[in-house]
């Protein structure tokens, strides 16, 4: 636990939940996929929020669920009321800087460019500093500042709206890059939490292999057993290999080994291997599959829309899920079977969604 990243989250939660609902159809914002993140990067163990919470009551209840600290910064008029947050905000990040030296990760949740002096001041300080923001209302000035910036909408379990017409999104228009289309929506599984089973092997396997993804991605190091079993506490503090039938945490590895959910490598320590996402096995198959059922669908060349599809591949392999293969969506899981060449995927305007054929 000693090498391990301990990070202070600060919301500025007007900027975060406003930003949210605005460009995002109007759904209500969720906490959770920002602690599942920061689970992967460390440690939390400061967490605090920042607004009028008169105006945030049933979101001040999900918040206090997730242990965060709500601080309350009254209504006043007009600017000065979010000045007001802004300010109070800025100098408890400061004084925690130099207060509590073994904080090493400062997490400034907001997409407003007023924050970008704090955090040239927490680098200074020699700190690390991520940023959390909703891509349509963060200032082009903030991400760059930051050691590492975290779209809001990209987050894994935050579910995108379709975008019809929109604008393209802020990256895809900096140095005259080609506009990109929107990605759509259908995918999404909108079944309730609730009717999911807790303690499934599919899902275990399921967030086993998104959070090797996440710490892979991460770009700190190797993934050891122990690394992932703390990230996976993190995320359900209630989680215990016992509750899915096995003695240890190394077997629990072993048995998805087994499966071709994961890979297993000697590690730096006796006991503690290191774990990865397999490069081919199931994937390959997987890949293969995939083609197969565009293969059947669009029988002369026709293209195949992307619509629809998980739903065809499921009939063809109940048990196929892009996430055990360490794919946060179906679309990306597509987009990694075209680049492989396996088949090509292109964007029409016309179809208004994504079109799979196969090679001749």
């Amino acid at each position: 636990m000693d090498q391990e990243d301990r990070i202070a989250l600060f919301l500025d939660y007007e900027n975060l939940a406003l930003g949210a609902r605005d460009h995002r159809g109007g759904v209500a914002f969720d906490f959770r996929p920002i602690a599942d993140a920061l689970a992967e990067r460390g440690r939390v163990v400061v967490r605090r929020a920042y607004a009028d919470w008169s105006y945030f009551d049933e979101d001040r209840r999900m918040l206090t669920r997730s242990h965060v600290e709500l601080i309350e910064i009254p209504q006043r008029m007009g600017a000065s009321r979010k000045n007001a947050a802004d300010i109070k905000m800025a100098v408890d990040a400061i004084e925690l800087a130099f207060e509590r030296e073994y904080i090493s990760t400062f997490v400034i949740c907001s997409g407003d460019s007023d924050f970008t002096p704090l955090v040239h001041k927490l680098r200074e300080l020699n700190k690390r500093v991520i940023g959390v923001g909703v891509e349509g209302s963060t200032s082009g000035l903030l991400p760059p500042a930051c050691d590492e910036f975290l779209y809001y909408d990209r987050l894994e379990g935050v579910d995108i709206p379709p975008t019809r017409g929109g604008r393209a999104r802020p990256a895809a228009r900096q140095a005259g890059a080609e506009q990109r289309p929107p990605e759509p929506e259908q995918e999404v599984d909108r079944r309730p939490r609730e009717a999911e089973p807790d303690r499934d092997a599919d899902t275990l396997a399921v967030q086993v292999a998104q959070s090797v993804a996440g710490l892979q991605g991460s770009a700190n190091g190797e993934v050891t057993a122990s690394r992932l079993k703390r990230t996976l506490l993190r995320k359900d503090p209630t989680f215990s290999e016992s509750d899915y039938g096995f003695r240890t945490f190394g077997e629990l590895l072993r048995h998805l080994a087994e499966r071709n959910v994961i890979e297993l490598a000697e590690g730096p320590a006796k006991g503690d291997p290191e774990v990865s996402l397999p490069e081919h096995g199931d994937r390959e198959v997987a890949f293969g599959l995939l083609r197969g059922v565009v293969a059947d669908l669009g029988s002369g060349g026709n293209p195949v829309a992307l619509s629809g599809l998980k739903n065809q591949v499921r009939r063809a392999r109940p048990d196929f899920s892009e996430k055990k293969l360490g794919y946060r969506s179906f679309l990306q899981f597509c987009k990694a079977a075209a680049t492989a060449g396996v088949l090509d995927l292109r964007w029409s305007p016309e179809a208004d969604d994504y079109l799979l054929t196969t090679h001749p």
